[in-house]
């Protein structure tokens, strides 16, 4: 039992008797006794009550001279902010005074609109077993529980990015990347974990509480894969590699080729493309999957769904973009464009773009000329040279989603004003046909067209308006970006993170360049 006190009224005044506590019970809080009497007005001496509370050996403590009226049994209630618990907390009568009833807490509850949960055998617990200053939940309200979305389990790595083994000699190894998800025909690839709906709570009043809304999903999925009849899982078709393209999985095989060349004309693959040999200048290879090419590739063009490897390097004017990731020896006079992450040991006065992270590392290590770009990381042993060449080293966010915004915006702006040509036509049409004109059978077919043509154009304002805002969503989300110097970086450096720019004015070694109190400044690594 816990602790607690007793009012007492005497002809020399008014007191308390305060019990230690039994079995293990909790002592008496001063607040609670404090509480009490302020709640009834009645005067007292704090130093005399915190004293009689730390004795707590059953004597009467007188705290004023006043002789007040006897105070029945009472009990307080406390609604807890959330709504879903009642507790009482019961004070014992002064000597001689009324007890209360177990009706009357109940009428109390009710009269305080508790309608759900009430514990009524709390409550007769309670008067058959009386422990004062001991807070008691007499009612409780039905939790709500909250269901989760679904979601798609992939049994395989998604997200692979290049990691090149740095060897003690300082070259790298671009033989063991690890970037092929192999699979056997039957292998499971997803399951589908569907949704589960929540149940509604109910609060002490009665009232319900929703839970949150849940989302569906389903599996996406692409060639050579088999979805179950209950559409929960997803198996391989034939064995290949499994990759994940617009949003599909799906799973490839490898076409294996000596060299592109005039023996083969350009190649486009829908599944992954190995080449033993050289692409020659001026041919193509497009893939779905991997491009992986063992000699150089100059002046050639490769486009790839998944990742692009070449073993040798990229150089004289090589046009490449991948769905994945480029690692490469060496970029030269190359534009290169990827969704994953670009690894090389130098680059050479070219248009580079990733849409996660470059890393320059090797022997020599540096990035001179040319403009390269990352959504949340560069990293190089050399920023620009020391003959000046003009660098641009910009981060902060994905430049295919800043190409995209752009189109976009074009075409909006396309539309509403094509729109904007075509709408008088219309409006006169519409006035003419209201005031009872005649048209011939060309004139209608050609007001019907311009009717058709505005409102796909509408449609498609609002598809692409649509678009443009998730993607500034994206575009305000981007983490924080860095551009690290394992070296030096040199003057005439650019380095652009977000919409803000510093121009290197002299030699900075083993540093980072990151955004601090609205500027970009250097920061040690």
């Amino acid at each position: 039992m816990n602790g607690y006190f007793q009012l007492v009224i005497t002809p020399k005044g008014t007191g308390i008797k305060v019990y230690a506590p039994t079995d293990g019970g909790e002592p008496l809080n001063v607040n609670d006794v404090r509480d009490y009497l302020d709640d009834r007005k009645i005067q007292y001496d704090v130093v005399v009550i915190n004293d009689a509370v730390t004795k707590a050996d059953e004597s009467v403590v007188l705290f004023n001279d006043a002789q007040i009226l006897p105070e029945r049994e009472a009990c307080k209630f406390d609604i807890s902010k959330d709504r879903m618990t009642v507790t009482a907390f019961f004070y014992p009568p002064s000597v001689g005074a009324e007890l209360m009833t177990e009706n009357e807490v109940l009428s109390s509850l009710a009269y305080r609109k508790i309608a759900y949960g009430i514990k009524k055998d709390v409550i007769h617990s309670f008067f058959e077993h009386r422990q004062y200053c001991k807070a008691l939940v007499v009612a409780e309200g039905k939790p709500v529980v909250q269901g989760y979305d679904a979601k798609v389990e992939l049994h395989f790595n998604s997200n692979l990015r290049a990691k090149p083994t740095l060897k003690e000699d300082g070259s790298v190894d671009y033989f063991h990347l690890n970037l092929i998800n192999n699979v056997e025909a039957g292998q499971l690839l997803a399951t589908l974990h569907p949704e589960k709906q929540g149940e509604a709570g109910i609060n002490v009043y009665g009232e319900s509480i929703k839970p949150h809304a849940v989302k569906s999903t389903f599996i996406k999925y692409g060639k050579n894969t088999v979805l179950s009849e209950d559409k929960l899982t997803l198996t391989a078709e034939k064995s290949g590699h499994v990759t994940i393209r617009e949003g599909k999985i799906t799973v490839s095989d490898v076409l294996v080729l000596e060299n592109v060349d005039v023996s083969t004309g350009n190649i486009e693959y829908e599944g992954s493309v190995e080449v033993k040999g050289i692409i020659a200048t001026n041919f193509s290879v497009k893939a779905g999957g991997n491009i992986v090419v063992k000699g150089i590739v100059e002046g050639a063009t490769l486009d790839a769904g998944a990742d692009v490897i070449l073993e040798c390097g990229a150089k004289a004017g090589g046009n490449i973009k991948a769905g994945g990731n480029v690692v490469t020896k060496f970029i030269e006079n190359a534009t290169i464009m990827a969704k994953g992450s670009i690894t090389s040991e130098c680059i050479l006065h070219s248009t580079i773009a990733s849409g996660t992270e470059i890393t320059v590392t090797g022997k020599r290590g540096f990035i001179a000329g040319g403009k390269v770009t990352a959504a949340d990381k560069i990293t190089a042993k050399v920023l620009g040279s020391e003959m000046g060449a003009n660098t641009i080293i910009e981060v902060g966010a994905d430049p295919q989603l800043k190409i995209r915004l752009k189109e976009l915006q074009k075409n909006i702006q396309t539309a509403s004003k094509n729109i904007e040509s075509i709408k008088p036509t219309i409006e006169g049409f519409t006035k003419m046909l209201k005031a009872g004109a005649k048209f011939t059978p060309d004139q209608v077919a050609n007001a019907r067209k311009l009717i058709e043509m505005n409102k796909t154009l509408t449609e498609q304002i609002e598809k692409d308006s649509e678009e443009y805002a998730e993607l500034m969503e994206k575009l305000a989300e981007s983490k924080e970006a860095e551009v690290i110097v394992e070296g030096t970086a040199y003057p005439g450096t650019t380095v652009n993170i977000g919409e803000l720019s510093m121009i290197v004015k002299k030699p900075v070694q083993y540093s980072k360049f990151v955004v601090n109190s609205g500027d970009v400044r250097t920061a040690p690594i």
